[in-house]
């Protein structure tokens, strides 16, 4: 059901609008730079990679040939190098070599498509769901035009399956009341029926990918057919008819896009502390739930509020950062699932405790003026050096300190001369 060619192709107008770059290149017929396609899970990647080789062989401009990072390596890459050379010096035909998951190579391993890049032997398309500016190398981002692809909205979803249906053949409706009105004696098609509450259904919980809803509806559709089968039933003859139940029995829960080691997990955590800091509780509540939910630590999402009550809220309520902690060792306590309201209501004291960054900021001035001194470092004044021997007493370490905690305007310094008119807190 991939389509074949870019009128076909549903979704992504960013990437392929009127004013695009991908949809010119098709159109003029030109040979494809190296391309690199980032977004999530069934948003088209491969499809749409695929789609632009086959229109570059049908015009004959290039060959193309298809490798995944989860089982290829360096060696893979000569290969085809190789054969794409002789293509070139024969046929005048360049590659296109696509590359699914491309962020599972290594550092070495990417650093062997460089030259072949580099001097046009291969036209690279790769594919990946992370964000190539943490997974790929440097010089090989910069070889290639990155395309973004987002997930697909419900509208989209709902159009792919539709489109799904009608080549099998399988009818829609939205009251059973229809299915005899809609029958018509020279219909030829298999006698299943679909409610379009279903397709609305997994349009909605498949979160944008189109892969996660194309498995459900022909998880439903098999199911329903063996069933017919074990029970002897004619579909020729007998009403199939799929509902929402039938269509949801793939995904259990509601599909939840989340990926504890990749881009969508530092999102969600940045999202979880900027709504804290713009004192939001309910988006505070929703990003954690978001986490959570995706099968994220629970510590770790402790560990964030663990620096958040001490960044964003810190001297205008001490008390947060105890809260935090709590939180922290209640999670290391019990764990998942139990603990989910304890960071419940530490995310949420969080976001409506009163906010201060003052020493956030005056440690930031701090760090500056360590690493930006020009120079050696400014020695500790003897008066406040440790003297544990007769020898450094009569070196005056400690000499001239005066314990004075309660008097402020004692009249005594703790910074080294050059910094005594410096004050971080302002």
């Amino acid at each position: 059901m991939r389509p074949k060619c870019l009128s076909e192709f549903i979704g992504q107008q960013e990437s392929l609008g009127e004013e695009c770059f991908l949809r010119r290149v098709l159109l003029t017929n030109s040979v494809p730079p190296s391309i690199l396609f980032w977004g999530p899970p069934g948003s088209g990647k491969t499809t749409l990679a695929k789609m632009i080789a086959k229109h570059c062989k049908e015009n004959a401009l290039t060959k193309f040939t298809l490798l995944s990072a989860t089982n290829s390596g360096v060696n893979d890459v000569k290969k085809v190098a190789e054969a794409a050379k002789n293509d070139m010096k024969i046929f005048k035909m360049k590659t296109i070599l696509f590359i699914d998951e491309i962020h599972r190579f290594n550092k070495v391993q990417q650093d062997s498509l460089l030259p072949y890049v580099e001097d046009g032997t291969l036209i690279l398309f790769g594919a990946t769901t992370e964000n190539p500016s943490f997974h790929l190398n440097s010089a090989l981002l910069s070889r290639v035009k990155v395309i973004v692809l987002e997930k697909h909205s419900v509208e989209n979803i709902i159009s792919i399956i539709n489109n799904i249906l009608q080549h099998l053949g399988i009818r829609c409706f939205s009251d059973e009341s229809e299915i005899d009105e809609l029958l018509t004696s020279n219909d030829d098609r298999p006698n299943i029926w679909i409610s379009q509450k279903a397709v609305k259904e997994v349009s909605f919980i498949c979160d944008g990918d189109a892969r996660v809803a194309i498995g459900s509806l022909q998880l439903a559709i098999q199911n329903k057919l063996l069933e017919a089968k074990l029970n002897k039933t004619n579909i020729d003859h007998t009403k199939i008819i799929i509902d929402v139940d039938c269509m949801k029995e793939g995904l259990k829960k509601s599909y939840i896009a989340y990926d504890k080691n990749g881009e969508e997990h530092y999102n969600c955590v940045s999202a979880l502390q900027k709504s804290i800091r713009g004192s939001d509780e309910n988006a505070a509540l929703y990003w954690m739930a978001r986490m959570l939910e995706g099968g994220e630590n629970p510590c770790y999402i402790a560990r964030r509020l663990v620096r958040t009550a001490a960044e964003d809220i810190g001297l205008a309520d001490p008390l947060a950062l105890n809260q935090a902690v709590s939180a922290y060792q209640a999670c290391t306590f019990i764990g998942m699932p139990e603990c989910d309201v304890i960071l419940a209501q530490c995310a949420v004291y969080l976001a409506r405790a009163p906010k201060s960054i003052e020493v956030y900021s005056a440690y930031k001035k701090v760090k500056q003026s360590v690493h930006q001194h020009k120079g050696p470092l400014p020695p500790v004044p003897l008066h406040l050096r440790n003297s544990p021997t007769k020898l450094m007493k009569s070196l005056d370490y400690g000499k001239n300190y005066i314990y004075t905690p309660n008097d402020p305007s004692a009249k005594q310094t703790f910074l080294p001369d050059e910094l005594l008119d410096v004050d971080f807190f302002n």
